[in-house]
């Protein structure tokens, strides 16, 4: 979808007050933008702007390039400019948005009351991170005449709100990461201020060492955690090397040493292309490996990612088959031995996990490819097609939409049930899809046709969905099913015949459509993996795709009534 429109800018002068519009009709904010070197030289308002306009032209202003928020200043009074004091968290409103003057009387005809009305799209909080919203957007700003005859914004609330347009202008996302039991690093998707990029390096730093943000706490470890800090300011040498220097790291292992200067390459590699020389306490992090690019890091993901071998698979009329070659899987869960509503493939493509009808219910069996799969202790009237949680193994499904089971595996191969403390996730209403994502930190679910995203907190017996956000509450509805394209963005199908696949980031700030060409609702199922096509199901068949905009074309081995899915 488009995110970037063409600011347009509606400026109407006017004599006096008796000649002032009761209301502005909704347009995009003025976006005029400082060219570059303009520093902060702040031009003043238009002369006879009205307070409609006035107002409009100071929210375009709020993400303009310049210090301390010059360019929003210049639409306030003297003595507004000197002691306003705007909060660090930012609300994103759409590009349009209108402005109304208050109904209430005012006794000083020099006086304006101005309401901002418009839909909030999410905000950003203390963390830089994106927080998802679904509220109308509500300001209201106090606008006086003063002595020259000019308006200007008067005792201006502290709260901060820029258009989706402005933002995506003037802050830019960076997948910072921190370390997961699984194995690999998690990116925590955060946004910075994109201006000047040489102090880029330093806002990411400054991320890392305060941790993870609230939607991932607890699911992951900060390496760079306390004692760790940032020892003097991150700077670039002559020759280019981004020298980050560290304090605190005092009795920290070679192994964890390592780990860490993972955590910080992978987090910049997103900001600078340089050649990063990592110090603590003015040596090097890791003894005899002083400098480090991303290329030279070992592929945290191997243990995360199917196997190239392993192709998918497809349940089709009570069966598994074999996207490879279209063929039923070995065993009773291809030859028809179990009526199968739904399945999941381990990552390493050695199990199956297997939801079958079974006397007016369901139950799930886990067990080896081409082999017996042993019926386990879970079942119901429902189960959501399983998902396996990488790292541990574990087998997770939704019993009867309110209640979520695990399977564990021992070391003799017995598979035992433990709960999952899903009250925070189940608060929002039934369950009908649950997805890992393969780094096993976070899970996606479909309730009541929307799309939520969950942290996963703790291990062993115990285990809490926290956390819980709605993803893109205003435009994505009827959804159908999901899966994980990447750590940090999720392909979700729709009933919408106009937007069957979208593509959105693991936090909901961005949604992108798909081509929707020779796809015939509804679309019905998808799955997704790294470095593979993403296979869909709509009412004809199975449909591949790459990228977005591309064209879907038919599967090599397409089957009506299939629902895919590639190991996890």
């Amino acid at each position: 979808m488009s995110r970037l429109l063409l600011p347009v800018l509606c400026v109407l002068v006017l004599a006096g007050c008796a000649n002032v519009p009761l209301e502005s009709q909704p347009q995009v904010v003025p976006g005029e933008r400082q060219g570059p070197g303009s520093g902060d030289v702040v031009p003043d308002p238009q002369p006879n702007i009205d307070p409609l306009s006035l107002v409009r032209a100071f929210v375009g202003a709020t993400l303009k390039p310049g210090q301390n928020y010059a360019a929003a200043r210049a639409y306030m009074d003297e003595q507004s400019r000197v002691n306003w004091r705007p909060s660090r968290s930012l609300t994103i409103i759409q590009n349009t948005f209108g402005t109304v003057y208050d109904t209430n009387p005012k006794p000083d005809p020099n006086t304006q009351i101005v309401n901002v009305r418009g839909s909030e799209l999410g905000t950003l909080d203390q963390n830089s991170a994106f927080v998802p919203g679904s509220d109308s957007a509500f300001l209201q700003l106090k606008v006086r005449k003063q002595a020259t005859g000019q308006w200007r914004i008067v005792d201006p609330p502290p709260d901060l709100y820029a258009t989706e347009s402005d933002f995506s202008e003037n802050y830019t996302p960076v997948p910072v990461s921190f370390y997961s039991d699984s194995g690999t690093f998690v990116p925590d998707r955060r946004y910075v201020v994109a201006k000047p990029q040489s102090g880029l390096p330093g806002k990411v730093m400054d991320l890392l060492v305060s941790g993870p943000s609230p939607s991932l706490a607890g699911a992951v470890k900060n390496l760079l955690g306390e004692p760790v800090e940032i020892d003097t300011n991150v700077k670039n040498l002559d020759d280019g090397t981004l020298v980050v220097p560290l304090t605190g790291v005092t009795g920290v292992t070679d192994d964890v040493r390592k780990l860490m200067a993972a955590q910080i390459v992978l987090s910049l590699q997103y900001v600078t292309n340089a050649r990063i020389r990592i110090l603590a306490d003015g040596a090097p992090l890791v003894p005899n490996h002083p400098d480090w690019r991303a290329n030279e890091l070992p592929s945290y993901s191997v243990s995360v990612s199917p196997g190239i071998e392993q192709l998918g698979m497809a349940t089709v009329g009570g069966r598994i088959r074999s996207l490879s070659d279209g063929n039923p899987v070995p065993g009773p869960a291809g030859n028809g031995g179990y009526d199968v509503v739904s399945a999941a493939q381990s990552l390493d493509g050695k199990r199956l996990a297997v939801v079958e009808r079974s006397g007016g219910g369901v139950r799930l069996r886990i067990g080896d490819v081409g082999h017996e799969l042993p019926p386990v202790d879970i079942g119901g009237n429902t189960l959501s097609r399983p998902t396996w949680r990488s790292g541990t193994g574990e087998v997770w499904t939704v019993v009867d939409q309110y209640s979520v089971g695990r399977m564990v595996v021992g070391p003799t191969g017995q598979w035992t049930p433990l709960g999952v403390n899903a009250t925070d996730l189940v608060q929002q209403g039934g369950i009908t899809e649950l997805r890992f994502a393969r780094d096993g930190a976070r899970v996606a679910a479909v309730i009541k046709g929307q799309l939520w995203v969950a942290s996963v907190v703790g291990s062993g017996d115990s285990v809490s969905l926290r956390e819980p956000r709605h993803l893109q509450p205003r435009d994505l509805e009827d959804v159908l099913d999901v899966d994980w394209d990447a750590q940090d963005n999720l392909v979700v199908v729709t009933k919408s015949p106009s937007q069957p696949v979208v593509r959105v980031t693991m936090d909901g700030q961005r949604m992108d459509a798909f081509n929707s060409s020779n796809l015939t609702p509804t679309v019905h199922g998808v799955t997704v993996a790294p470095g593979r096509p993403i296979v869909v199901a709509d009412a004809n068949g199975l449909w591949i795709a790459s990228v977005l905009g591309e064209v879907w074309r038919p599967h090599g081995h397409t089957m009506k009534d299939a629902d895919p899915f590639y190991p996890g």
